[in-house]
């Protein structure tokens, strides 16, 4: 048998090389510009006119809009400037590359493969909405009609379908062309999509009768975010629109998803771009893509409020343009990812292969109509599952050090797998998911039998999940480790219990301190009992740890 055959997944894992397992060199790097453009085409797109529309269907009022998404969008900007960028220059490899560093081989080759199937499935969603944009324009301008698809179809009409295949091919011939060709795609689109979507809104607001500033507010309140309670799921509150705002991306920035794209940026205060992407895209779209959805179910009460249609309504052509390139320049990116993600668990193919390989899937949950009329909720899902990972590359190039605890542990043991990993990635996953599904799947119901009460009769809202969920990862992960290192440390390892262990329970304790009372205030938690308990929990750990490692001054 040749010895240069790759005879183990482990050994094709290790043949793998695109400025993973090294830095990105420095005639790599690109400047402000380039990621102002990336953010800007990434985050105003095809989402933009679906989560915008979302936040009308479920019920938003106007003020909790205006303000959940100014809150919520500026966390977001910090997320990525103060938590994702400063570790992707630092490290500059791929975060399939760290998380294998610290989480093994195994874990990561399931992380990778599944992150690329949900990549696939979100670009296939703005896939989705770019035809509807080439199928509303094929309606009203040829003899020939394309009717999208409507909430409930479980699949959409055949032209449709080809319709769809023919932007999917596009979209996978973009991504195959690299990361400079994306950058060079989006600094041309980017400066021209926010002026369609404000565009847009401005001619809706006359369907809707508003005549000036003076009535502006009252038919925003009235006629688009009106905060009537809708007859099925969540009803957004001014929490619900900050969290979606913030944690719609945490995979991204909290997750330290796009390490692997700000590998490339020269300095980390580039992670400032984001806002770019945030407050013109996630804040400007989301509200003209709202209005927009406003003016059309105000003329076409039982319409189907699709992107094409809504845009084609307040822009006409350059609507249905922007639409078509809005999802172009969401899909493209997270259409590369996946291919990176694929060639993670599948080594020996090409990147181009891997990638075309992602198309095919993409092109194929394009034609699910399920997807994008539950985007909001899938894009949740997506955080709520892939963020803890991420969030221990954080913890482990940060935290770690300060605690004494030895970084990329599974790679300086040689461990296929981290157990510290793995009950930090499902345990966060798991509690949280029990926690909105007891109230949203009647099968599992049963589990409020077995919950305290003050759970039990919460319903809780996913996104807002996201942000416990990434406390209760790198708490479980972050004790597991002290645990796995205090059983095998490594030849330098610094951890000291007295040292390292009980000044970490001392702030656990001060959190649970006041936490609870912020918690009680936002109505988090509804009895005040529970509140109590929990401080005096706080204080417990305080005291009990604090003694041991503050030191007594010697007063003179």
């Amino acid at each position: 048998m040749s010895t240069g055959n790759k005879s183990t997944i482990i050994e094709r894992l290790d043949a793998l090389y695109e400025y993973d397992r090294e830095p990105v060199t420095d005639d790599k790097l690109h400047g402000w510009r380039t990621f102002i453009a990336m953010f800007s085409s990434e985050h105003i797109a095809g989402t933009e006119f679906v989560l915008g529309t979302l936040l009308v269907s479920r019920g938003a009022s106007a003020g909790n809009v205006i303000f959940g998404l100014l809150v919520g969008n500026t966390l977001a900007v910090l997320s990525w400037a103060l938590m994702c960028a400063p570790v992707a220059v630092r490290e500059r490899l791929t975060i399939y590359w760290q998380i294998r560093k610290l989480a093994g081989p195994y874990l990561t080759i399931l992380y990778s493969f599944l992150f690329a199937l949900i990549l696939c499935l979100l670009a296939g969603s703005m896939v989705a909405v770019s035809t509807t944009a080439v199928a509303q324009a094929i309606t009203d301008y040829t003899p020939l009609e394309i009717l999208s698809p409507e909430k409930g179809d479980l699949l959409p009409v055949p032209l449709w379908i080809l319709l769809a295949t023919l932007v999917g091919v596009v979209i996978a011939a973009l991504a195959v062309l690299g990361f400079d060709r994306l950058a060079h795609f989006a600094k041309v689109v980017a400066p021209w999509m926010p002026f369609v979507f404000l565009a847009g809104a401005i001619a809706s607001l006359r369907s809707l009768g508003v005549t000036g500033l003076g009535n502006l507010w009252e038919v925003a309140n009235e006629k688009i975010w009106t905060g009537v309670v809708p007859e099925k799921g969540i009803h957004y509150t001014f929490w619900n629109c900050m969290g979606l705002a913030w944690l719609c991306n945490i995979a991204q920035h909290m997750g330290m998803g796009d390490v692997t794209i700000f590998r490339y940026a020269k300095k980390w205060q580039m992670g400032f771009c984001s806002a770019f992407g945030m407050f013109i895209g996630h804040y400007m779209a989301w509200i003209c893509s709202g209005v927009m959805c406003g003016a059309f179910l105000n003329l076409y009460p039982d319409g189907n409020a699709t992107p094409g249609a809504i845009a084609m309504l307040g822009a006409g052509w350059a609507g249905i343009v922007c639409v078509l390139l809005a999802g172009w320049t969401t899909a493209n990116p997270t259409l590369y990812r996946a291919g990176l993600a694929f060639q993670v668990a599948t080594p020996n193919w090409r990147r181009w292969a891997v990638t075309l390989f992602a198309g095919v899937l993409m092109i194929i949950t394009a034609c699910i109509p399920f997807i994008v009329a539950n985007l909001d909720y899938i894009v949740a899902y997506y955080g709520l599952f892939f963020m803890p990972l991420g969030a221990f590359i954080f913890i482990d190039f940060w935290i770690f050090p300060k605690l004494g605890l030895a970084r990329n542990y599974a790679e300086r043991k040689g461990l296929l797998w981290s157990w510290p990993a793995a009950v930090g990635w499902f345990g966060s996953f798991l509690i949280c998911f029990v926690l909105f599904a007891k109230d949203q799947y009647s099968w599992m119901a049963f589990i409020k039998n077995y919950m305290p009460a003050f759970l039990a009769d919460r319903q809780f809202d996913i996104f807002i999940l996201a942000l416990p969920a990434w406390v209760i990862a790198i708490t479980f992960y972050t004790f597991c480790c002290i645990i796995q290192q205090m059983i095998s440390p490594v030849e330098d390892s610094k951890f000291d219990f007295k040292k390292n262990l009980l000044p970490f329970v001392s702030i656990v304790g001060i959190v649970l301190t006041i936490l609870p009372s912020i918690l009680y205030y936002i109505g988090a938690i509804e009895n005040s009992g529970t509140n109590y308990a929990m401080s005096v929990i706080g204080m417990l750990l305080w005291f009990g740890t604090a003694v041991f490692w503050i030191k007594r001054d010697h007063l003179g």
